[in-house]
């Protein structure tokens, strides 16, 4: 049995200012910790979680039916969050939570290869149903979008060294498991960075991930739909684990919250936003959550309401 830590679990859900009667979306179910905490404040509302991976959806079920059954799990990516909910009849909701990058559960499994601690197949698949693996990038890949990858998906600063290494590596054989990659990247990176606190692989595995996945692409698209779908007074909250995340959810947030209207258009005239960042920076973990959850060093929480 997996042990899973939710990130800012009491921010969040505090963050969501949730209504009794709410129509309420986890769009990253996962360990179905914030899952449980939002249905646990519902009486007649209803509570709609998305997930991608079925080991999650079926731990998450046995730990959710145990406080009600006011909760309906959805098998697919967030992307498709308004035709997925439209098949329920529903077209507004009261809030949505978003907990990004990848599930406590998902790095502790060795077989699904997303950790670069534990010898297993180049896999980090979050929907196991994909065709395109970690393997298949490493192996297929170009040269030149290896590094685009490395470089945009996790600040890789060494990220033409490690392309190039890979690039090698492969004419000699597959490069099928994690651990024959976490060696070519040692064995890449000089020993200055080495020495450095942090694993040397990293930031490749997160390049990695984000890629198979789609990531970036997926909260972009998912964003828009969830901002759509707000009430008034409904309230959007967004953890993220990594910049270009955060990126992207700073700007659609600060997009949807400030009118771009002429300059010389009088003052009396100007309309008020729809919607109101409601924290213009961050929410941080605690110094008590960052000694008993290492995952949540690098957690950012954004949270946007729907005013009008």
């Amino acid at each position: 049995m997996f042990k899973h830590v939710s990130v800012l679990l009491n921010e969040s859900i505090e963050a969501l200012d949730i209504k009794e009667n709410g129509i309420y979306v986890d769009m990253t179910c996962g360990g179905a910790g914030h899952s449980s905490k939002i249905l646990e404040k519902l009486t007649t509302g209803h509570l709609y979680s998305f997930d991608q991976d079925d080991y999650a959806l079926t731990r998450s079920d046995e730990r959710l039916k145990k406080i009600s059954h006011n909760y309906t799990l959805i098998k697919s990516n967030f992307r498709n969050l308004k035709n997925k909910l439209n098949e329920y009849g529903v077209n507004k909701v009261d809030g949505i939570l978003y907990d990004l990058g990848v599930s406590s559960f998902q790095l502790d499994m060795k077989e699904r290869g997303f950790s670069y601690n534990e010898d297993a197949p180049l896999d980090m698949r979050m929907d196991q149903s994909q065709n395109l693996t970690a393997a298949d990038i490493v192996n297929k890949y170009s040269y030149n979008d290896l590094v685009r990858i490395l470089f945009s998906y996790g600040d890789e600063p060494n990220a033409k060294k490690i392309a190039n290494a890979i690039c090698k590596a492969r004419e000699e054989k597959a490069i099928n498991t994690t651990f024959e990659l976490v060696e070519i990247i040692k064995k890449t990176l000089p020993q200055k960075v080495l020495k450095q606190k942090g694993h040397p692989a990293k930031l490749t595995f997160q390049a990695l991930r984000i890629e198979v996945n789609d990531e970036l692409k997926a909260l972009q698209e998912s964003l828009k739909q969830a901002i759509e779908l707000l009430n008034v007074n409904g309230r959007i909250a967004v953890i993220t684990f990594q910049p270009e995340e955060d990126k992207i959810v700073k700007h659609i947030f600060k997009e949807v919250s400030t009118n771009n209207l002429p300059l010389d258009l009088p003052l009396a005239n100007i309309p008020e936003p729809d919607f109101v960042i409601i924290n213009k920076k961050p929410i941080l973990p605690s110094e008590e959550e960052l000694v008993n959850n290492h995952r949540s060093h690098s957690a950012k929480l954004r949270i946007l309401r729907k005013i009008k």
